[in-house]
């Protein structure tokens, strides 16, 4: 006779349990069970008839799915999250692998929109080998949980992008480090009145709102998944449109907009502001500006605005950050728009072209007090936007995980754990530090080894 025990060990989900006892009742369940158990102990291949592909068995686990935690088992196989169902009824397959996961959370890998660079790296400052900085920041982010990321560049002269750009390539993410989903180009199409940290001598206007503007500033747009521009310049509307009609997210930002012309921008096709509240004109009760975005009734039907929070506790006051949050909780994306100095001690860094002093947890131009980007890592992030606006642990790893997954269009295959989505996974305990993190199933950091 089959045990409860041994139902529960091979059909994790409280759905397949229940099927599982119909077969049991039916007489079917037993042989078919026994049969499968054999193959299993005598260690034979996994699903033959549709892979030869180990399969790994993640356990004692809660999963975030369906925007929820949930204690369920998960399944992968080449890299991708297996139905379980399918696997046990259709194809009678096991696992070759089993990770006890220690009753940590399993959640989908971070994806930051925008840093700078980090750990001495600024992704803006050219060199004969940009792909051995953007290595190295990619390898060290996967400690907090990232596992893929949009190398971001700063306003810089036409000579920065036209070296940087072509050296790196979107590429995937494995042992070697987070995957890398293309450019964000933060400028220099931005107002000079709220350029923040941004050189005001390499801020460029649009002279005729089509190709050959961006063609001039950025060389290329291979590889770019993101441009910042600010939506008041003149011929602003045909870019946006340009850029979108590549497939090229457009977010709004450094800017003096107000509503209206914001509300014309996500209409041609805009859909992300870049970090909420920062370098743009403060909401007011007559014009709330691009923050009004949050709540405007113009927004295409269908579509959503998506904003980034900078959640470090320096540049958005935690009442700012519940406001926009509960203004707008589905369209949050937490960036950490770090530096070169995250990872670094207090002193003078650089930030393309301009000098950073970090004093504590505050990075600022040099001499002044511009808030320049952050030192913040991604899960110190997500812990506190939890802390600070109250919101479940499933909205804060959705906001570092899910959202911007949907703002890059790509959350068919990242940003969740549906079956058939890449198997990027950050494993955390109950107080959301980083145990572990996985690309493609495969283990590539765990705390303390």
């Amino acid at each position: 006779m089959i045990s409860g025990d041994l139902i529960r060990f091979h059909f994790p989900t409280a759905k397949l349990r229940v099927q599982s006892l119909h077969l049991l009742v039916r007489g079917v369940c037993e042989l078919r069970f026994v049969s499968i158990l054999s193959l299993s102990e005598a260690n034979m291949p996994s699903n033959k008839s549709v892979s030869d592909a180990p399969i790994t068995q993640f356990n004692n686990c809660r999963i975030l799915r369906d925007h929820t935690l949930q204690r369920e088992d998960l399944w992968v196989r080449e890299g991708k999250i297996l139905d379980p169902e399918k696997l046990f009824f259709d194809e009678q397959g096991f696992a070759d692998r089993r990770v006890d996961c220690e009753g940590s959370i399993i959640a989908p890998g971070f994806i930051d929109v925008q840093i700078n660079g980090g750990y001495g790296v600024d992704f803006s400052q050219p060199s004969e080998d940009v792909s051995a900085g953007v290595s190295l920041v990619a390898k060290k982010i996967l400690e907090h949980g990232v596992t893929s990321f949009c190398p971001t560049l700063v306003t810089s002269p036409p000579a920065v992008y036209h070296k940087v750009l072509p050296q790196i390539k979107v590429q995937n993410g494995g042992r070697h480090g987070a995957g890398v989903l293309g450019f964000h180009l933060e400028g220099p199409f931005i107002s000079a009145e709220k350029k923040g940290a941004h050189p005001q001598q390499y801020l460029r206007t649009f002279q005729s709102g089509g190709l050959r503007d961006l063609m001039e500033a950025y060389g290329s747009l291979n590889n770019v998944s993101m441009v910042t521009l600010a939506p008041e310049l003149a011929y602003s509307q045909s870019v946006v449109r340009e850029l979108c009609q590549r497939g090229i997210t457009v977010s709004l930002g450094h800017s003096v907009a107000n509503l209206s012309q914001a509300e014309e921008a996500v209409q041609h096709g805009a859909s992300f502001i870049t970090h909420l509240f920062n370098a743009m004109l403060p909401f007011h009760h007559r014009d709330p500006g691009i923050v009004g975005l949050l709540t405007s009734d113009q927004i295409p039907a269908g579509r959503t605005v998506y904003y980034g929070m900078i959640a470090d506790g320096i540049h958005t006051n935690p009442a700012a950050l519940r406001i926009a949050h509960r203004a707008h909780p589905s369209g949050l994306v937490l960036v950490t728009d770090a530096i070169t100095a995250m990872g670094l001690p207090p002193g003078h860094h650089t930030l393309g072209q301009q000098v950073i002093e970090i004093q504590g947890l505050h990075a600022y131009v040099a001499g002044t007090k511009t808030l320049s980007g952050s030192i913040a890592t991604m899960d110190m992030c997500v812990r506190h936007f939890k802390q600070a606006s109250g919101c479940s642990v499933e909205e804060a790893l959705e906001a570092a995980s899910l959202h911007p997954a949907q703002l890059l269009s790509i959350s068919h295959k990242k940003g969740n754990l549906d079956y058939g989505s890449d198997a990027d996974l950050v494993l955390l305990d109950d107080d959301l530090i980083v145990r572990a993190t996985y690309i493609s199933g495969e283990e590539v950091w765990r705390k303390g080894s």
